[in-house]
């Protein structure tokens, strides 16, 4: 039954949500994670009305958008303003300050239909319809702000999917990073973004966006529950994950958490180790 406190969208039941992370997990640890795949079942993760027809229906949607594309249109320049025409000025893709407002910006199959998201999944966007027409395309994780690269390092183009993919100059993405951290931008911020650390990324963001609305944390432990599927993730999620189970009244089994992620820490952070202990004693200690 769907909460009625709760604005949409609404998890699915649990066995379906437990198939869901069986397949992301499965997904994440291929040889070559599906970029698409991966976003699409997190948004049938946060989302009950995204069915296995719906996930058809977006991959379907990416594959009818790839083929607007114009037959290898040129060098880097050129597929950056051909997705441009295409995503941003023909269909109208792009962002605006609202969108961080809504979970719905983070999920895949709401940013094909809404046409708006967040830099990220719009950027998602842009690399799956470009990669599916032959572009020599790929994500940038610039700090605070994602965008798109096309092209090798020497010629490499920079566009920005929020803005509607405006093609960035050197110094609108020294502006960028300069906005976001204060710092300088460093080359190494310009190399590309495997998949998996853009789904890192994506949860990231669900979290902040849950991490904000205390009553989501339906929300904040599904995003992490996905994150401990990816591999290499940190360790401290398995502290947010018992956080957040105690949160909900799930105490024994938040204790249990905590008491693992003790475990973890206990031989380079022995006092920390032994705060989140006491975290989980207190935890155990409501169920009486």
């Amino acid at each position: 039954m769907r909460p009625p406190y709760l604005p949409p969208p609404y998890p699915p039941p649990p066995e379906r949500a437990a198939e869901l992370c069986r397949r992301f997990a499965d997904e994440a640890r291929s040889e070559r994670p599906d970029l698409a795949a991966l976003c699409l079942l997190i948004g049938a993760g946060a989302d009950r009305s995204l069915d296995e027809a719906g996930i058809d229906a977006a991959q379907l949607e990416l594959d009818r958008l790839a083929g607007e594309l114009p037959y290898r249109p040129g060098g880097p320049a050129a597929w950056a303003e051909a997705v441009r025409r295409l995503l941003g000025a023909r269909h109208d893709f792009h962002g605006t300050p609202g969108d961080y407002q809504r979970l719905e910006s983070s999920l895949l199959h709401e940013v094909l239909r809404r046409r708006r998201g967040l830099p990220i999944l719009l950027s998602v966007v842009w690399l799956e319809v470009a990669r599916r027409a032959g572009a020599p395309v790929y994500g940038v994780a610039l700090p605070g702000h994602f965008v798109v690269g096309f092209g090798p390092p020497e010629e490499q183009v920079l566009a920005d999917p929020f803005d509607g993919g405006r093609v960035l100059t050197g110094s609108d993405a020294e502006t960028l990073v300069v906005g976001a951290t204060g710092a300088p931008l460093d080359a190494s911020m310009l190399r590309p973004a495997a998949p998996l650390e853009i789904v890192h990324r994506i949860l990231n963001n669900i979290r902040a966006w849950a991490a904000a609305r205390p009553e989501r944390s339906d929300v904040a432990l599904w995003a992490v529950e996905l994150a401990l599927l990816v591999p290499a993730h940190p360790a401290r999620l398995r502290y947010e994950r018992g956080q957040l189970l105690v949160q909900r009244g799930e105490f024994a089994s938040g204790a249990e958490e905590l008491e693992y992620y003790a475990d973890l820490i206990e031989v380079v952070d022995e006092s920390s180790a032994q705060k989140v202990r006491q975290q989980a004693h207190t935890a155990r200690a409501m169920l009486n």
